[in-house]
């Protein structure tokens, strides 16, 4: 008996890549599955992306928001009333092949109950693999790599992401990068879906965590292959984008850390490191980098109260 799934997408002012994404849904196979809804939530696109979309031969359902309500609630959004056995959350920057979901699907539906997240090999333009595939943080390890630690001392220090292997081979990780994020829809009601409060970035990290906690793990499955560009359109809001890392950062810190890690965490973002990003962007003789670093810490300074009084609010000791 075939599963069902949901496809949910999130767009904002991708209209080429969101085109090719969909475009590849069209050429799946689907052996082991029925497409169910192809859903593409649009977060108030100025580009007219969703023009550029040929919705023919698919069951697609388009939510387009009035404002950007961010990555996380918009997938809640389209994953909402989903009657479907998985859900994948997919980028519009990532095209797929032809078996790519067909074999994604048919892993996790005969393997073990354990497995609550998947996700698969990216591939970029030039056909390097990326190392997708990451630790979960610690306030040790956001400390550590917050002062370049990882960078310089690489043997004693790991990165976040897991550089050091070359994602050959299929195996249990930490985390899988929210690009191609296959979770049984029942675990995803179960965890209430992703945390809104994260506007964007750490919303995986945070649904991973909260997953093990309920006794899931997350599997990489190098047999199978997308296409991903990678950044997509946040490369043209580097400030914006700085600015939304480091609040995530934070929130994720005082989410699921001791108050003293977590504070640790926050003064050293807001004072430290922004010392050490500006001297590295004054090193580097790039003008555009010091300017998108101060934009970006400007708005993070004017937001902390904020951010600090809505992650306290719901801290935990």
């Amino acid at each position: 008996m075939k599963v069902s799934i949901d496809i949910i997408i999130v767009n904002w002012n991708s209209r080429g890549l969101l085109k090719d994404c969909v475009d590849s849904v069209k050429e799946i196979s689907q052996e082991n599955f029925t497409l169910q809804r192809l859903v593409i939530v649009d977060n108030a696109s100025s580009d007219n992306s969703l023009e550029s979309v040929d919705s023919s031969l698919l069951p697609l359902t388009v939510i387009e928001n009035s404002s950007n309500l961010g990555f996380a609630a918009a997938c809640n959004q389209g994953a909402k009333d989903s009657l479907a056995d998985f859900l994948i959350f997919l980028n519009p920057d990532t095209r797929l092949f032809n078996d790519s979901i067909d074999k994604a699907v048919f892993f996790m539906s005969s393997h073990s109950d354990d497995i609550g997240i998947l996700g698969v090999r990216l591939i970029d333009d030039h056909g390097i693999i990326s190392r997708s595939c990451a630790r979960l943080p610690t306030p040790l390890s956001f400390l550590y790599i917050m002062f370049g630690l990882d960078r310089i001392l690489p043997k004693y220090f790991n990165g976040h992401f897991m550089t050091e292997w070359d994602h050959l081979e299929n195996r249990y990780v930490d985390q899988v990068m929210g690009a191609f994020f296959l979770v049984p829809g029942l675990l995803f009601k179960e965890l209430n879906g992703f945390d809104e409060t994260f506007f964007v970035y750490f919303e995986e990290v945070d649904f991973t965590k909260r997953a093990i906690l309920r006794g899931y793990r997350t599997f990489y499955l190098s047999d199978v292959s997308i296409y991903h560009k990678g950044c997509g359109v946040s490369e043209q809001i580097r400030a914006t984008r700085l600015f939304y890392f480091l609040r995530s950062r934070i929130q994720y810190s005082y989410k699921h850390f001791h108050f003293i890690p977590a504070t640790l965490i926050m003064l050293n973002t807001v004072l430290t490191e922004f010392i050490s990003r500006l001297a590295l962007t004054m090193l580097n003789r790039s003008m555009s980098q010091t300017v998108e670093t101060l934009k970006g810490y400007a708005m993070l300074w004017r937001s902390l109260p904020e951010i600090l009084k809505n992650s306290l609010h719901g801290f935990k000791p």
